[in-house]
C-alpha cells in the first residue's frame, strides 16, 4: 500500500487507520466480535485499537476500508511477529471483517492484498492467518490469493487463575 490510502473495488480506500477513523472502527470490531461470538468491552478494543497507534512498528497496525460515500466498510489487523522455524520476520493478518452490505463486493481481497502490500513494505516476506473451519465464505476470498492452505492446527490456554506459575529465573 503506498500513498494515503490504496483503491479498492468501485472507489473503495484502504488506509492505515489514524485517530479519526477510531469511532467507525470500533463498530466494524464489535460486528467482528459478534461474528465469531465474543464480547469484549468497548474499552478492551480500544485499548488495542490504541495499543496499534502508539507503537505500530512494534505492536501492528490496522487498516480501515471506506467506500465511495466515506463509509467505513471494513477493517484488518496485522501484528509483526517472528517465525523461529524460519528465522525471519512474518505480518500475522489477525483480523479480517467486512461489514455485511460489502461482503462479496471485494473489499475483503482488496484489505488482504492491502496488508499484503503494507508487509512487503516493510521488508516482512511472509503474510499469514487464520480462519474459522466453517467459515466457508471467507475460505473463497483466501482460497482465490496466491496464499496456500496450511496444516497446521491453533491451539487456545485462556491463561487465568489456572496458569502454573513461573519457573524461569532471571539470569543472575
Amino acid at each position: 500500500m503506498t500513498g494515503p490510502g490504496a483503491k479498492g473495488p468501485e472507489a473503495t480506500t484502504i488506509r492505515v487507520v489514524a485517530e479519526g477513523d477510531l469511532p467507525d472502527l470500533l463498530p466494524l470490531m464489535r460486528g467482528y466480535c459478534t461474528f465469531y461470538e465474543t464480547a469484549p468491552s468497548d474499552e478492551a478494543l480500544e485499548r488495542l485499537m490504541r495499543a496499534c497507534l502508539a507503537d505500530p512498528a512494534a505492536t501492528g497496525v490496522q487498516l480501515i476500508a471506506r467506500d465511495a460515500g466515506g463509509a467505513a466498510v471494513g477493517f484488518a489487523t496485522i501484528y509483526w511477529l517472528w517465525s523461529s522455524t524460519e528465522a525471519r520476520p512474518i505480518a500475522l493478518m489477525n483480523d479480517l471483517f467486512v461489514s455485511g452490505a460489502a461482503r462479496g463486493s471485494g473489499v475483503g481481497r482488496a484489505l488482504i492484498d492491502a496488508c499484503a502490500a503494507l508487509a512487503a513494505e516493510r521488508g516482512v516476506t511472509v503474510l499469514e492467518w487464520q480462519t474459522a473451519p466453517d467459515d466457508h465464505r471467507a475460505q473463497r476470498v483466501y482460497d482465490a490469493t496466491p496464499a496456500e492452505r496450511s496444516t497446521w492446527l491453533t491451539y487456545t490456554w485462556e491463561l487465568g487463575a489456572a496458569a502454573p506459575s513461573s519457573t524461569t529465573q532471571p539470569d543472575q
